[in-house]
Formats: C-alpha cells, sequence, structure tokens
C-alpha cells in the first residue's frame, strides 16, 4: 500500500526563501581558530511543525527543546535559537525536504550538519509520552521524536 503525500500549498516554504537572510556573527562557536564545545541541536523536519531537542556535548544526553511551527518565520526563530544556544552542530531527522533545510544551516548560518535516520520516531515518541502520563501528545511530540533522533545520533557516535 503507498500513502501519496499531498505538498502543503497554502504558504510559500520558508526555506525556498531564505537567500536574503544574513547571519549576524559568522565566528560563533569558534574561538582562537578550533571548535568550542558547544550544544548539539536536533530537528525533526515536518511539514506543519518542526521540533527541537538539544544536547551538551559534554553530558551527551538529549533534551525536548521546543516545537516551532514551519511557516515564515521559522527560519528566523530557528537562527535566533542557534545563536542564543550557541550550537556548534544540528542534526536532522533524514526527509527530502530536510536537504534545503541543511544546506541553509551550513551556508548561512555556518554550522556543521549531520544526518540521522528517524525510521519510527514520531511513533516511538508517541509511546514514550504515554508512558510519562503525558496529556496533550500532540503539542510535545515533535520535539520528542527530535530528542529521540539527536540521542540516537549521540549513542551512535559517543
Amino acid at each position: 500500500m503507498t500513502i501519496s503525500k499531498k505538498p502543503n500549498t497554502s504558504h510559500p516554504s520558508p526555506i525556498s526563501n531564505f537567500a536574503s537572510y544574513r547571519k549576524k556573527s559568522t565566528d560563533k562557536g569558534v574561538k582562537n581558530g578550533e571548535m568550542e564545545l558547544g550544544k548539539i541541536l536536533g530537528i525533526d523536519y515536518g511539514r506543519s511543525k518542526i521540533g527541537l531537542a538539544i544536547a551538551d556535548n559534554e553530558t551527551r544526553i538529549a533534551s525536548a527543546y521546543t516545537t516551532l511551527d514551519n511557516d515564515k518565520n521559522f527560519l528566523p526563530k530557528l537562527a535566533e535559537i542557534i545563536e542564543k544556544e550557541g550550537i556548534s552542530k544540528v542534526i536532522i531527522g533524514t526527509t527530502d525536504s530536510a536537504t534545503k533545510l541543511a544546506d541553509f544551516l551550513k551556508d548561512k548560518l555556518k554550522v556543521e550538519v549531520e544526518y540521522q535516520n528517524e525510521m519510527f520516531t514520531t511513533k516511538q515518541a508517541h509511546q514514550n509520552l504515554i508512558e510519562k502520563g503525558m496529556k496533550g501528545i500532540k503539542r510535545f511530540d515533535d520535539q520528542e521524536a527530535a530528542r529521540l533522533i539527536l540521542q540516537g545520533w549521540l549513542d551512535k557516535n559517543q
């Protein structure tokens, strides 16, 4: 059985219009020519919602961070979070649309990007939230999926 996903045409993709964005500081995360021990951001990129998780390079434990709407404000908000949190690397769950986001992060925000398999992370996120007794699972499932993506990458790259 094949499920066809119809693209959301209600608003233009914010990634397709990022050419005008300029990074304020290109030296964030670099000190004396060497990469600082910064934080790592995990992204579960979806059509309408983007889940974010953060881990510290030292502790290597991922924590759910927030969920952003995939709208025209997504890229400026993401850039602000990357700047504020001192993100040095981003791990993106593998999807077709994640490539444009990765290009933006590498080219405009100058952060390192890697990919992590995201198969079944949303289903696993739902199960984790149910086991924790969380109410309103749909509000937290994207950031929990991002946490699972990031923790999977951290565990694989010890």
